[in-house]
């Protein structure tokens, strides 16, 4: 029998996300919808299918021209400003609803005429909007001339807010970010972990620390490498990005870099590690409760998503500063507490697909109940 309702097997939906470059958290969320709707076309700025899962490559997707473009898919964080014209182009089919998956311009495709369009909201538009002390340090210059680019783009983004009938937000941060930046209200529907595959192993001593994340700058990794060279504690880091060569020229002897690996190699990292070290501040933050849904505690920065989704002296520790003395600290009071791998584990299960399908279920109910007051 299907977890899904067995109405959304008729339903005409019409998916849009913002673009398929790999499977991260918000390519998991669309997974899930690709398997709710099997019918649904996907409307997205570009594609790279060998980094796509089956699940969501065998349905129809449509690109926008950036396709097109010679090395899009290695240079696209590069060509930011061309991403409001290239969705707008898209020409979504007649559908009842649209549903996009958004943290950048998939809000701004433009619904066929009598269609609903519920987006679910990853954040607003993260480059545009938050973060720019992190991502301009030390680039006075830069960020002067990027300043009326970025007006641009939120005034844009404003706009193309309007467009949407129904905001679902992923955490009440991003929930508080919609009214900030949107003036408008959202649903609160946390993204579902997989509880069957990141699950517990055998009891560990934990011989490192752990960093599962994006190298980029606003993720502050630059942390947990500086803490490392204070702990001596062995660090190991997962993910690839912009900062790599530089956090690698930071790093003492203690700290590896493992680069990108699948699923199967992380899930036995999470079970091994003594804990997850969290420094950025998230929108939600899918990994650290993959972690916790393995038994192991998060050494978390006390902002964002992380305050939803980690509780203090039962999975994880919060530091309150965004300094390398705070996290060393927490860091050294999460080694010292006795952790209970099963009550981390039972936090983590609140978390669960089945919340997940049944909370978004009701709010697709709701938007379509809307139809005839739109």
């Amino acid at each position: 029998m299907s977890e899904f309702p067995p109405a959304w097997e008729k339903l005409d939906v019409v998916l849009c996300h913002d673009w398929l470059t790999g499977m991260r958290g918000g390519e998991r969320v669309l997974e899930l919808l690709c398997a709710a709707f099997p019918a649904a076309p996907i409307f997205t700025l570009f594609h790279n299918p060998a980094v796509i899962t089956p699940t969501i490559n065998r349905h129809a997707i449509t690109t926008s021209w950036l396709q097109q473009l010679p090395g899009i898919l290695r240079h696209y964080r590069h060509l930011l400003p061309l991403f409001p014209d290239a969705v707008e182009r898209l020409r979504l089919p007649p559908c009842r609803l649209v549903i996009s998956t958004s943290h950048c311009v998939a809000k701004g495709a433009r619904p066929p005429p009598g269609a609903l369009h519920l987006c679910y909201c990853f954040t607003p538009m993260r480059y545009a909007w938050l973060f720019q002390d992190t991502y301009f340090a030390g680039r006075p210059l830069r960020r002067r001339l990027a300043a009326p680019l970025l007006a641009w783009l939120r005034r844009w983004d404003r706009a193309a807010s309007a467009r949407v009938h129904r905001f679902v937000a992923i955490s009440r941060h991003v929930r508080d970010r919609i009214r900030a930046f949107y003036n408008r209200d959202a649903d609160v529907v946390y993204p579902p972990v997989d509880l069957e595959y990141w699950t517990p192993g055998p009891p560990v001593t934990g011989s490192y620390d752990l960093v599962v994340s994006a190298l980029v700058p606003y993720k502050r990794v630059d942390l947990a490498v500086a803490a490392a060279a204070q702990l001596g504690f062995p660090l190991k880091i997962v993910g690839v990005g912009t900062e790599l060569r530089r956090l690698q020229a930071l790093a003492p002897a203690n700290v590896e870099f493992l680069g990108w690996q699948s699923d199967e190699v992380v899930r036995e990292l999470y079970r091994g590690c003594r804990a997850l070290l969290f420094p950025g501040e998230e929108d939600l933050g899918l990994v650290p409760l993959e972690a916790q849904a393995c038994g192991r505690p998060v050494v978390a920065f006390a902002r964002g998503g992380a305050l939803e989704t980690v509780r203090e002296g039962v999975t994880g520790v919060f530091f309150h500063e965004q300094n390398v003395s705070a996290l060393v600290a927490a860091v050294r009071a999460c080694a010292a507490q006795g952790w209970d791998p099963a009550a981390i584990r039972r936090h983590a299960e609140q978390f669960g697909r089945q919340q997940f399908v049944h909370n978004l279920a009701r709010v697709i109910e709701e938007t379509l109940a809307e139809r005839g007051r739109v």
